[in-house]
């Protein structure tokens, strides 16, 4: 399995450095980075575009909490007794509690401070 793996990764890895002269056409020396901005929904500003990426990113860490604690939960269910399997399933939902929170906590931070003195509204949960 692993011949297979190394020369796909090599590929892919070496395809990043190739640019499509399709899509190097789409590129106009004259376009303007701010209309571009607004067009694609970063009013132009370098400080909602890193908020647009930082909430997909804590977004995306919420989901995979949720799944740990989906699994932590379904651990905890079918242990039928077996102290080793409670234990680690109260690890488990422990840590993605934990994990839940500070997303939390990073998402109300983040969003705090790069809308403040914007005149903008927060993202909102």
């Amino acid at each position: 399995m692993k011949k297979f793996l190394a020369p796909g990764f090599a590929l892919l890895f070496a395809s990043a450095f190739f640019v499509d002269p399709a899509m190097a056409q789409l590129i106009n020396p004259l376009d303007n980075p701010n209309e571009i901005g607004q067009v694609t929904g970063f009013d132009g500003s370098l400080r909602q575009m890193i908020l647009k990426y930082v909430n997909f990113f804590l977004y995306f860490l919420g989901l995979v909490a949720t799944v740990f604690v989906i699994y932590g939960g379904f651990l905890y269910i079918t242990s039928q007794g077996d102290d080793g399997n409670v234990e680690k399933a109260k690890k488990i939902l422990t840590f993605a509690a934990i994990g839940i929170l500070i997303i939390l906590i990073s998402f109300a931070l983040i969003n705090t401070l790069l809308t403040a003195g914007t005149g903008s509204q927060a993202a909102t949960l």
